[in-house]
């Protein structure tokens, strides 16, 4: 049987369609969120396996259906995120090929190959998750596993750091940057994929008992997180000018929600390094410190999400690359916010307003506001999904290829 139709997703291939995979990755998180929130893990930052089991045995049919419902679908964003990463890396390969990757090495758009390092980082993120959830006997074993994940991050990390270099190499040498086609914030996807690999570095601060590992994870992880910061300031300012004098491109206005995913990110990094800091090295901040911290991050993130409505509106972008007749990769860049804001109000819910004694826990404003929280994962999943059935589902029906 052979294929007489490619998915659109072939036919017109962009290293952006790795972000199909970090959005999958994204959601996935979403639903551990449920929980690492939801039930109890007592003397561990995070659910494990043997948790999960306990909560499952003794609790009702509410909190039973909770947990078949996130194991079900981290399993299957996962599997997802994985499946989409692997045949992004073929395509890529053939992308390659044809010469199609030196001729995007010459334009702006040469930032595009960072979402590589960016869907590789989220991958190993969901695999540790994948192991906490699905393996028993895990958690005895993660001060081995610490170190390991650090090297496969610093790689990442280096690959991440190689492509901004040869970007910038050349348009620093030869001056041949295009003003005018920076009319977007595409140039903040870098900074993305340095504060995902910034994060993923940041773990062990948050969950080793060794001191030395807890060093170097806040060392190696608040080198990305620097730069991430730099670079994203500096994409935000030369965007914005170009966008005043061009207006935006249409394809690419999604990205101008991007730093909201960064500042999820970000976030997170923060938040495990001031633990590391606090149970091994005697640095202190109070519950209301992580509110306010939680709180201003959220605050922007929402100001720039109505502003890339707006502008997404105003464009009629959904009813050109979503719902019309074309496809764009970039349209995967919609899932990000969506999954971002949902990760950031579970933590401004459980860190931020329970931790600073505003809410109590489980009480009915808190279930209020995480409703909020799952609507808006609603929105990623369901649009995660709209995007796959258009992206990956060929054009006509398989046909038998003749026998020879």
């Amino acid at each position: 049987m052979a294929r007489t139709h490619l998915f659109p997703a072939e036919t017109r291939y962009s290293p952006l369609y790795f972000l199909a995979s970090l959005g999958a990755g994204g959601i996935a998180v979403t639903f551990f969120l449920w929980l690492m929130f939801w039930i109890p893990h007592p003397g561990k930052p995070v659910p494990v396996f043997e948790d999960i089991a306990a909560a499952f045995s003794a609790g009702r049919f509410a909190q039973q259906a909770m947990i078949g419902t996130a194991m079900a679908g981290i399993a299957l964003f996962a599997a997802t995120n994985l499946r989409l990463l692997a045949w992004n890396i073929g395509q890529l390969r053939r992308f390659r090929d044809s010469g199609a990757q030196d001729a995007l090495s010459r334009t702006n758009a040469q930032t595009q190959m960072t979402a590589l390092p960016l869907a590789l980082a989220m991958s190993v993120n969901v695999g540790f998750i994948l192991g906490l959830v699905f393996v028993p006997g895990l958690w005895g074993v993660t001060e081995y596993l610490f170190p390991a994940a650090m090297a496969v991050f610093v790689a990442i990390g280096v690959l991440a750091l190689r492509q901004i270099g040869s970007f910038l190499g050349r348009v620093l040498s030869n001056g041949n940057f295009d003003h005018s086609a920076n009319n977007s914030f595409a140039q903040k996807l870098p900074a993305f994929a340095l504060a995902m690999v910034g994060v993923g570095l940041a773990a062990p601060a948050a969950m080793s008992s060794v001191p030395t590992t807890v060093a170097v994870s806040l060392a190696l992880s608040t080198f990305f997180l620097a730069s991430a910061a730099v670079i994203a300031l500096v994409a935000l300012v030369l965007g914005l000018h170009a966008m005043l004098e061009h207006g935006v491109a249409p394809e690419a206005a999604p990205t101008l929600m991007v730093i909201v995913p960064i500042l999820t990110v970000l976030g997170i990094l923060v938040m495990r390094q001031q633990h590391g800091l606090h149970v091994h090295f005697g640095w202190h901040s109070a519950d209301a410190d992580t509110l306010v911290l939680l709180t201003r991050l959220l605050s922007v993130q929402v100001l720039f999400t109505l502003f890339g409505v707006f502008v997404l509106a105003r464009i009629g972008y959904v009813a050109r690359f979503v719902t019309g007749a074309a496809t764009s990769a970039g349209a995967y860049a919609l899932i990000c916010p969506a999954v971002a804001l949902s990760v950031m109000m579970q933590f401004w819910i459980n860190k931020g307003l329970v931790g600073a004694g505003v809410l109590d826990k489980f009480g009915a404003a808190y279930w209020s506001l995480s409703a909020m929280a799952v609507a808006v994962q609603a929105v990623a999943i369901g649009l995660a999904l709209y995007l796959n059935r258009r992206h990956f589902r060929p054009a006509a029906a398989v046909l038998p290829h003749p026998a020879e």
